[in-house]
């Protein structure tokens, strides 16, 4: 049987490959991928389906590198993550990826189960990367934050992964989460401490608040987007705080706020 499997699998790779080559699908080669990944006994690279660019080179086209400070900003309607790097004394806007997919409504977690992808500012550590992930790589987001145990909800293992399958996370496609959690991992061996994750409903414009002002989220997608605008204004990782049942985002810590950070 071993010397069936030694030549049944490359060779189902070497059909793969080929098809992809012809189709150049990207969800066909996340499938793919994915299905080498797990099946074959073979190092699988981006590179062997049709990323040609190793990440690093890709930085340094664009004036960055491996190792810097990064940011995540995440957009639910848009289905877009945002991947921010420093660059001097400020972070710009460096890649951009698609969400494959998440769960529920517009709207934040409430309790474990309810099947809600979150809303929020979240901090992370390393003790967040799962490189051994069922769902391929993944990155803990920090739920529930001080910002989320005020409003006693609860809710665990939300996650920024691979597999684009969602019960409650935010799912990428492998490539695509390949490329945020080398960064991720790399700038906090670098020595970054946090990573901060900043997740909205949608893009904070005042037309988007407007159209959603009926809504029952309003007054908190109203508290989201002043953490949004400060983080524009300043290009730099927001002081987010929980004062009370809200977000604050000065840089003092007055009586009754408790600091968002890593757990």
């Amino acid at each position: 049987m071993k010397w069936i499997r030694s030549v049944f699998w490359p060779f189902l790779g070497c059909v793969l490959s080929l098809a992809w080559m012809l189709f150049s699908g990207d969800r066909f080669a996340e499938t793919a991928r994915s299905f080498l990944g797990r099946h074959l006994d073979l190092p699988v690279t981006s590179r062997s389906l049709g990323k040609t660019v190793p990440l690093s080179q890709r930085l340094t086209q664009k004036g960055y590198a491996l190792g810097q400070p990064v940011l995540l900003r995440l957009f639910k309607s848009e289905s877009r993550l945002e991947l921010w790097m420093q660059r001097g004394p400020e972070f710009e806007l460096a890649m951009s990826f698609a969400i494959c997919t998440w769960s529920g409504d517009l709207g934040p977690k409430q309790k474990e189960g309810d099947r809600q992808s979150p809303e929020g500012f979240y901090e992370i550590n390393s003790k967040h990367l799962k490189p051994d992930s069922d769902y391929y790589r993944a990155i803990n987001i920090g739920y529930p934050n001080a910002y989320d145990r005020n409003w006693q909800r609860s809710g665990s293992f939300l996650m920024i992964h691979g597999s684009c399958v969602s019960i409650g996370c935010y799912a990428m496609t492998d490539a695509g989460i390949d490329d945020i959690y080398n960064l991720v991992e790399a700038a906090l061996r670098k020595g970054q401490k946090q990573v901060q994750i900043q997740i909205f409903p949608f893009a904070m414009t005042e037309a988007n608040l407007n159209k959603h002002q009926n809504n029952p989220w309003a007054e908190y997608w109203r508290n989201l987007a002043e953490g949004d605008q400060t983080f524009l204004a300043s290009k730099q990782p927001l002081s987010v705080k929980a004062c009370g049942k809200r977000y604050a985002f000065d840089n003092t810590l007055s009586a009754g706020c408790e600091k968002v950070e890593s757990w």
